[in-house]
């Protein structure tokens, strides 16, 4: 039996720490689930691997886009399992690790068929979000499909765009389409979720924004202002900055901003991962029953 040992949780749990330490232990590799990672031009302020530790253990899908190519999550899903074919030809072991949820819940599940979306129902939905906002974009969600409301984010605009998108293009619930079968995986997940104390976790993203600010995430945002429109710059750590440039808030604002909004994001991730998988939580330094817990999983 094959196994893909998955470690999630939010954003400054040591993650990346704990992937390695696990891919050393069990001969694996490590594929990155974090979708802000696969951008080359983005590095300080998506906390990618270091090289030292990237040398450490092999990692895929760091650095392989351009901020100007489009990439979606159903790409990454099938490059991942063609990876992972691969991958356990050599071992019987891989490590898929990041914050992105979505993207780790198509590697292991697989995701659902939507029905395409016309271009004229994507420029009446973003015409209309863009005149009457978010409140307006719930309110849409919540009359055409009260089930996928209750459950999803509500602050999270690209998803209650895009199911109002499917709801309109298809005259159907978003929901209808989430419970399809999906295709069995040649692997066998084991879900592993790092938690830290709340205050202990927003003090460690304090900590970290203020390393990035040291190690040049301004300089690194003024280089990507060009191509602030992309979608893959539509994001914590950047739009603060773009802010600033544009003269809207001063540069002490942005800082501020920056862990304010990464400690939202933060809160949001947990939200998710509390709703889906099957995880057994862990603090991050706990690493003997962590160890532990994979050895008897891959063992059944």
């Amino acid at each position: 039996m094959k196994h893909l040992i998955v470690i999630g949780g939010a954003t400054a749990t040591g993650k990346t720490a704990t992937a390695i330490r696990l891919a050393r232990a069990f001969g694996a590799e490590i594929l990155s689930a974090d979708s802000r990672q696969f951008y080359r031009e983005m590095t300080i302020g998506t906390a990618k691997p270091s090289a030292t530790e990237r040398g450490a253990a092999k990692h895929h899908f760091i650095d392989t886009l351009s901020v100007v190519q489009e990439y979606s999550v159903g790409d990454f899903e099938r490059a991942a399992l063609s990876l992972l074919e691969n991958l356990f030809q050599k071992s019987d072991a891989a490590i898929l690790v990041g914050g992105s949820g979505l993207f780790i819940e198509a590697v292991c599940k697989g995701l659902d068929v939507f029905p395409i979306i016309s271009l004229a129902t994507r420029i009446e939905v973003s015409d209309s979000y863009h005149e009457f906002g978010l409140k307006w974009l719930q309110e849409q969600v919540s009359a055409l499909d009260p089930e996928y409301f209750k459950t999803v984010d509500r602050q999270n605009r690209a998803r209650l765009r895009r199911a109002l998108e499917v709801c309109r293009e298809s005259g159907r619930t978003y929901s209808s389409f989430l419970a399809q079968p999906k295709l069995p995986r040649p692997f066998r997940p084991v879900y592993i979720l790092l938690e830290l104390p709340r205050a202990e976790l927003y003090a460690r993203i304090d900590a970290r924004v203020d390393a990035m600010v040291d190690a040049g995430l301004e300089a690194e945002a003024r280089s990507l202002l060009p191509y602030r429109d992309r979608k893959a710059l539509r994001t914590v750590g950047y739009e603060e900055w773009f802010d600033f440039f544009d003269g809207k808030t001063n540069r002490a604002e942005a800082i501020a901003k920056i862990k304010q909004h990464s400690r939202n994001y933060a809160k949001r991730q947990a939200t998710w991962f509390r709703k889906h998988g099957d995880w057994t939580v862990f603090h991050p330094e706990d690493w003997e029953n962590m160890l532990g817990f994979c050895r008897k999983q891959m063992a059944q």
